[in-house]
């Protein structure tokens, strides 16, 4: 099996473009929540997102802009690399189709096609010149966590030297109403993770790109190793179609997979990147899945929810939030959890509220799950000179 490791990544958040722009407001615990403007949200109980103000946005243009920052971090071109984007496709086909149809008008289908998700990263290869496969996951708040397993598996099993992986999401009215009409979408202008009074989650734009490479190829072109992807798992608990197993068993399943493929103990993990949405039902799950995993230590190991300042990315939050956990590995500083009030004795986690914690850590986890009991964790860890 070869070591996995990562060489460049690139980011796009409501923050905005690059990297450096994310791990500035990340650590600040700076939302970027604000009234919607992309669409009328008047007629929605909700009324905020994390937007970019940047007008005109699609998925393409973000991914486009993130695989460019992660090639040139990488130093390379991304020739043969394989392209795996988590992603749902773009909606603004779809919408147009359908707001004709409302209006008494007979649209073409034709332009429907635009809207799949497999065109994206097809659209990506073509682009950059990389590889295939060109493969669209379309499991919703895994997709991007799922998209960067399958190119660790890929890359430690020999079948490819490198992989552009990663997701993107742009908020949208499509994404929106159906979020609204669950009622998971708080009406406050912020989220709340695993505090006592949490009402829900807010959409947020996001994008994020990992350029994934086997050690032994980065070592003979000198490449820098910015972390690396030790360990990856998946789990499906089928428990409810849109509710987490309320003792958090899948994401328990995901993570303690994810340890054994790595072979690292419970003990190592330093620091957990929580999937924490804010809602009712998630976070006391997740808390009950981390006392799976740690037993006893669940409430002392250092666990934040960066979703308080980016929002849920949707396809793209995995993809985004390695990026925030290799950054936290690199920098010696754990990120808070933005938007806390007090705690909840359900959600009993040292969740890092507010300000950052300087702590230097070799080893994280993170973790994600999705609507119908879709669970995924990686386990991630420092750069050789952290």
């Amino acid at each position: 099996m070869h070591e996995v490791v990562v060489t460049g990544y690139g980011a796009f958040t409501a923050f905005g473009l690059g990297v450096q722009t994310l791990k500035e407001k990340i650590f600040s615990g700076e939302p970027a929540f604000a009234k919607v403007n992309r669409f009328d949200s008047s007629r929605y109980r909700a009324q905020y997102a994390a937007e970019h103000p940047g007008a005109a946005l699609s998925q393409l243009t973000v991914l486009r802009e993130c695989v460019r920052e992660a090639l040139s971090k990488a130093d390379q071109d991304g020739a043969r690399a394989p392209v795996l984007l988590g992603t749902g496709g773009d909606h603004a086909a779809s919408i147009e189709f359908w707001g004709e149809h409302a209006a008494g008008n007979q649209p073409g289908g034709a332009e429907l096609i635009h809207s799949l998700p497999g065109l994206l990263p097809e659209a990506i290869g073509e682009e950059f010149h990389l590889g295939r496969p060109r493969l669209a996951f379309v499991n919703a708040c895994v997709a991007s966590t799922n998209a960067i397993a399958h190119g660790a598996h890929l890359i430690s099993t020999g079948k490819a030297q490198s992989v552009v992986c990663g997701g993107s999401f742009v908020v949208n009215e499509d994404a929106f109403a159906k979020f609204d009409s669950g009622q998971a979408l708080t009406t406050e202008a912020q989220v709340r993770p695993f505090s006592l009074g949490r009402k829900g989650l807010l959409h947020g734009d996001g994008a994020a790109v990992l350029v994934l490479e086997s050690a032994e190829h980065a070592r003979r072109r000198n490449a820098v190793s910015y972390g690396s992807v030790l360990g990856w798992g998946l789990a499906a608990e089928a428990h409810h179609p849109v509710q987490p197993h309320p003792q958090g068993r899948g994401l328990a399943a995901a993570a303690q997979a994810a340890l054994r493929r790595a072979g690292v103990t419970p003990e190592e993990i330093g620091y957990v990147n929580a999937h924490g949405t804010g809602t009712p039902r998630n976070d006391p799950a997740e808390s009950l899945a981390l006392r799976h995993v740690f037993g006893d230590r669940a409430h002392t190991v250092p666990v934040s929810s960066t979703k308080g300042a980016t929002g849920h990315m949707l396809e793209a939050t995995g993809a985004v939030e390695a990026v925030i956990t290799l950054l936290a590995l690199e920098e010696g500083r754990l990120p808070p959890t933005a938007g806390f009030l007090e705690a909840d004795p359900e959600c009993l986690v040292d969740c890092i509220p507010h300000t950052a914690r300087p702590l230097k850590v070799s080893r994280a986890l993170s973790l994600n799950a999705a609507f119908g009991g879709a669970n995924a964790a990686l386990v991630l860890g420092a750069p050789p000179s952290s």
